[in-house]
């Protein structure tokens, strides 16, 4: 029979009612704004859904009481309750009418029937309501849920929303008002806050007053005396004897059996018979190195044996050891402590002229003596081979370039050449020396191109040129005096480009107000003869200039007056004819200067004094490092071009190695020179070398490579030894320079010569 309008209608009502809860469209993700609109707009309430499930079962209600009071079959099936829930023709009870009332029937998908239940109301005391609810998404980050208003699911499935963040005004009263169990964590699975359960914090209490957490643990439980003075009638053990007890020891056989292994091979020799002793010779050597006996033990020490021996204890020693009248006399007047020796030697015809020795018993007890009261002491004797020690240094020829031969010599001074200096083209060489000149060389011929007398009765202490690029500028310190030179063998442009460049400063200097303090040096025009040989400037300070020393610019020339105690270091500004003293006092310096140096990149001034090296910082006007090289007297230094080392040389024959960045003393210390270093230079051409020159007449070469990691330390290896001087009055090669461009080395020596080694 076909179902009735009724019974479809029911259906359809109950097939809406079979919907599932969250629609295609609650799964769309929202725009998160920050507001609630959003989420009132996607999810609905659970008031808006009470309603709707009131209506719809406000329906069905109405629909069952026009199906119960129809006569109408709900199916085919004959056996099916008809009415009032009445079950196989049986009359239903109170129990059954209340649950009919409750239970749909619905049209399955094979077109039976089928029975919906109501949910079970359990009691109260298994309601887990209060139960904790548990996100279940498993290992999952929880930035994938940072787009979704929910953080994961229950255990039922259903959505396990975010809690609401709190305002800054919330999160102040909370920390006001701490709530019980606050930790102030958030719990990274569900988002709320983490608080302590009761019995944590108990656990926390009895640890902040240093209790045992565990409740059942006694820590001082009731001493049970097991081994007593009593004797008890049953012993605390009745294990039986093991077995091994009574079987023989595997171990055992296994080293038994090794002895035997051993007898059987012939290693091990049992009952060995002591050897018999050998017939002691009639007559032996008394001398002899005999083998030591045996020690007792490991402590005991062989008492050393007597000297042998020598020539003049001999009955007839021969008459170069036979002392004299006068040595007889010293000998006797010396008191025996005194005594080298405790007899006088005597020549004797025969053995039996010999008289007896009447010293012989107090020789024995002295030795004696010696041998209870001397301690004695076992020298260990280190077998390592002397080589061994040295440091691995690579091969010379695999360091090339370096100097080696003297390849042109520069005659023509009277007397010592104290300076020599480069030309920044590599072209020309300046020298100056005692007979008070200074010429200029060419360098690979050797001819000199231009000479200028400075003074007649002072000697040139120091020649230096220009490293700027712009203007070839040669300064040279004779006497009191620094002159600044153009020599006229450049080009008419170089040329006048650096008289333009010394001139400049006059004009300045005279429209500048000098004060009422005395200036440290004077800036003049030189005399007529001397304006005519090239000479534009000239500096004159207190004392004798000995060292000279120019700026990386080209703008800053600093001098060295070490007779000068107050203004021992000068330092002159080209640009505007200025000169000042960086150091007012003495005390400053804390001794007197012996070298200068600027840094080659940083505004660092280097001061070199007898025994120290002190580095000023002339942006910040104050001492920045002092080196302590440990020389006695310090005679030059010079810095690598990239800063960070610096060598020292002293008259104490030492070359120091400074690493700036590793300490204030010295990283190596070459001692190569007999006599005392007059000079030391760096490459500054980019060769890894570096050279000293001494009063031996020697120049050393050594090869200083200086690696970019700063880990590794650099590497220092001697090359060669460069003679050619003569050393004259004591003194040999007074200075060195390297050439500009080419691994090429000049010296100046006191012989009257320059030469250049390639």
């Amino acid at each position: 029979m076909a179902p009735s309008a009724t019974t479809r209608k029911r259906s359809r009502a109950d097939a809406e009612a079979e919907k599932p809860v969250v629609s295609d469209d609650e799964f769309e993700i929202p725009e998160i704004n920050g507001d609630d609109s959003s989420e009132d707009d996607d999810f609905s309430t659970g008031d808006e859904q009470s309603e709707e499930d009131e209506e719809l079962s406000s329906e069905d209600e109405g629909e069952d009481d026009e199906e119960i009071d129809s006569d109408e079959v709900p199916s085919d099936d004959e056996a099916l309750p008809k009415t009032n829930g009445e079950v196989n023709g049986d009359a239903p009870t109170e129990d059954q009418e209340d649950v009919a009332d409750e239970v749909k029937i619905v049209t399955g998908a094979d077109g039976n029937p089928r029975y919906i239940y109501p949910e079970i109301d359990p009691v109260y005391d298994s309601d887990d309501t209060d139960a904790e609810e548990t996100n279940t998404i498993g290992n999952i980050p929880l930035e994938y849920y940072e787009n979704y208003p929910h953080v994961g699911y229950d255990i039922n499935g259903k959505r396990i929303m975010r809690p609401a963040a709190g305002k800054a005004l919330d999160t102040l009263l909370d920390s006001i008002e701490l709530p019980k169990g606050w930790t102030g964590l958030l719990d990274k699975n569900s988002g709320a806050a983490l608080n302590l359960t009761e019995e944590e914090l108990e656990i926390v209490k009895k640890l902040q007053r240093s209790e045992i957490t565990d409740d059942g643990y006694d820590p001082y439980p009731d001493m049970v005396e097991y081994f007593t003075n009593t004797v008890e009638q049953m012993p605390l053990s009745s294990a039986p004897e093991p077995k091994r007890r009574f079987v023989p020891s595997k171990h055992e056989q296994k080293r038994v059996m090794k002895i035997v292994k051993g007898i059987r091979e012939g290693r091990i020799i049992p009952r060995k018979p002591e050897p018999e002793a050998a017939d002691e010779p009639e007559f032996h050597d008394v001398w002899a190195d005999d083998a030591p006996p045996k020690p007792d033990h490991i402590m005991n020490l062989p008492a050393p044996k007597l000297p042998p021996p020598v020539h003049d204890e001999s009955y007839n020693p021969p008459p170069e050891y036979l002392p004299s009248e006068k040595e007889k006399k010293e000998w006797e007047d010396q008191d025996p402590e005194d005594r080298e020796k405790n007899y006088l030697p005597r020549s004797h015809k025969a053995l039996r002229l010999v008289p007896g020795y009447n010293g012989s018993t107090n020789e024995r007890f002295e030795r004696c003596l010696d041998l209870y009261l001397a301690p004695r002491v076992r020298r260990n004797k280190l077998n390592i081979d002397p080589a061994s020690l040295l440091p691995s240094l690579p091969n010379p020829n695999d360091l090339k370039p370096f100097p080696t031969t003297c390849a042109t010599v520069y005659r023509g001074h009277e007397g010592r050449v104290r300076s020599v200096a480069a030309d920044p083209t590599g072209i020309w060489v300046a020298t100056g020396g005692d007979d008070g000149t200074i010429r200029v060389w060419e360098i690979l011929t050797g001819r000199q191109v231009w000479k200028l007398k400075a003074s007649t009765d002072e000697a040139v202490d120091s020649v230096t040129w220009r490293p700027a690029a712009e203007g070839r500028i040669l300064a040279a310190a004779c006497g009191n005096e620094i002159l600044l030179v153009v020599p006229p063998i450049f080009d008419h442009e170089e040329e006048s480009q650096g008289k333009e460049i010394l001139s400049a400063g006059f004009g300045y200097a005279a429209n500048k107000q000098q004060g009422k303090k005395e200036v440290p040096g004077t800036w003049s025009k030189p005399d007529l003869n001397l304006e005519e040989e090239g000479v534009v400037v000239t500096i004159t300070v207190r004392k004798t200039v000995k060292y000279i020393a120019w700026h990386r610019r080209g703008d800053y020339l600093v001098s060295v007056s070490p007779e000068d105690v107050r203004r021992a270091v000068c330092i002159h500004r080209i640009s505007t004819h200025l000169s000042q003293t960086p150091f007012k006092e003495k005390s400053v310096t804390k001794g007197i200067p012996q070298r200068v140096q600027f840094h080659p990149s940083k505004p660092l001034l280097f001061v070199a004094t007898k025994r120290y090296i002190r580095i000023y910082d002339l942006a910040k006007a104050e001492l920045s490092k002092t080196l302590k090289p440990g020389a006695r007297w310090i005679s030059s230094i010079d810095i690598h071009p990239q800063g960070d080392n610096l060598i020292v040389g002293s008259y104490d024959k030492r070359l120091l190695w400074h690493d700036l960045d590793l300490s204030t003393k010295p990283y190596r210390t070459l001692r190569y020179h007999d006599k005392g270093i007059r000079a030391v230079a760096f490459h500054h051409g980019g060769f890894p070398l570096f050279c000293s020159s001494s009063d031996d007449g020697t120049v050393q070469i050594f090869h200083g490579r200086i690696y970019g990691d700063l880990m590794e330390n650099a590497l220092i290896a001697p090359l060669k030894v460069l003679k050619g001087h003569r050393v004259t009055s004591h003194l040999g090669v007074l200075d060195v320079d390297w050439h500009p461009k080419q691994p090429w080395l000049f010296s100046a020596g006191a012989d009257g010569t320059a030469r250049l080694w390639n």
